[in-house]
């Protein structure tokens, strides 16, 4: 299996992780949807096991998604042709967003109605973020 196999697999698996905490739902309430193990969930979500197109689709009928829906952002094949790649900060953000503290945060966050409440909110962030994390998130604005 090549790099960029596990790649996908561990970001199939980061994307069933995200929508299973926004759910709410638990790895062993999936694993009993499923018929399988929670620490078989615990494999899928970290890419170490690849899960199957049935298994798959059988578990975006359980989280309520396409299954296309495990792919979407996914990291493309690496080539030769630097000029046209994807920015590796999507990895970042599925990363964060599959955490409880990710969810939680952006449940909040969008429930703000006030635009410049919300910048506000997004400075403070920045602020008491470590100095590194500035150029990044100044390239948002």
């Amino acid at each position: 299996m090549n790099n960029s196999s596990n790649m996908i697999d561990a970001y199939v698996g980061a994307r069933l992780r995200m929508r299973r905490v926004m759910l709410g739902m638990s790895q062993s309430t999936l694993g009993k949807h499923l018929g399988v193990t929670f620490q078989q969930i615990q494999k899928y979500e970290k890419g170490a096991n690849r899960i199957s197109a049935s298994r798959l689709q059988q578990t975006a009928r359980v989280l309520e998604v396409s299954p296309s829906y495990f792919f979407e952002g996914a990291p493309a094949q690496q080539t030769n042709a630097t000029g046209l790649a994807e920015d590796s900060q999507q990895s970042f953000v599925v990363d964060f967003l599959a955490t409880a503290e990710g969810v939680h945060l952006n449940r909040a966050f969008l429930r703000i109605a006030d635009p410049k409440v919300r910048r506000r909110i997004v400075d403070l962030v920045v602020s008491l973020a470590a100095p590194e994390e500035d150029s990044v998130s100044s390239s948002v604005r």
